[in-house]
């Protein structure tokens, strides 16, 4: 999904003030002499644990403004996986501030949602985006699962 890139929708009513809280978040300033882009999520996330959590409300409530204008069910999976993905990474010291940078939630929120209502994208339950984000948490909780295995065998070999 690119994000440098945004679609020409200009978002009208009610979900315009999402589209500028996102803008804020995500892309508001620049770095002088590049094209690169961020937003306060970035720089709120410095604050250890206080600028993740606000990080990740301030996504949920904007998922939950979108959910009450009409977007598919697979549209809000999507974008909750998205502010989910954002928070999990981005609460890891040090590589969480570098990912918060470069992964910008809100924004892929909203191109979401533009693509939903301009190009009629993302539609249906979601239920296959469900079915393989529980099969992808099942593989790594038994990938962690062997790795506790494997840790106990050596530790207890070491006994």
């Amino acid at each position: 999904m690119n994000n440098n890139k945004p679609l020409d929708t200009n978002l009208t009513g009610r979900l315009k003030w999402v589209e500028r809280i996102s803008t804020l978040m995500d892309d508001k300033f620049q770095l002088p002499g590049t094209n690169f882009r961020f937003g306060l999520d970035p720089l709120i996330n410095l604050i250890p644990i206080a600028g993740d959590i606000s990080g990740f409300i301030v996504g949920a409530a904007l998922v939950l403004v979108m959910a009450k204008n009409g977007v598919s069910r697979k549209v809000m999976i999507l974008m909750v996986l998205n502010i989910c993905i954002d928070a999990l990474i981005g609460g890891i010291p040090l590589i969480g501030n570098v990912f918060d940078f470069y992964y910008k939630s809100n924004s892929r929120n909203i191109k979401l949602l533009k693509e939903h209502y301009e190009e009629g994208k993302h539609t249906g339950s979601g239920t296959g985006v469900l079915l393989a984000v529980f099969i992808i948490l099942f593989l790594l909780f038994l990938g962690f699962l062997f790795l506790v295995y494997w840790v106990v065998a050596w530790i207890w070999r070491m006994v």
